[in-house]
């Protein structure tokens, strides 16, 4: 089954969100603070992408 563009773009909302999730959780695992501020960081960027595609999700379709 082949996905059209809306579908990947909510796929990838979906998958940046769990990115979301699963960097801030994992920089509360680890005990390297240097390697959670790394995480924290990239938490936030994959959320800034989730932001960013349910804006063309609601302005595209």
């Amino acid at each position: 089954m082949e996905l059209n563009t809306k579908e990947i773009v909510k796929k990838m909302i979906l998958d940046s969100q769990e990115m979301v999730r699963d960097y801030e959780v994992h920089s509360k695992k680890v005990n390297d603070s240097e390697i959670a501020d790394i995480f924290k960081k990239f938490a936030e960027e994959c959320g800034y992408q989730a932001s960013e595609l349910q804006k063309i999700l609601k302005d595209k379709f």
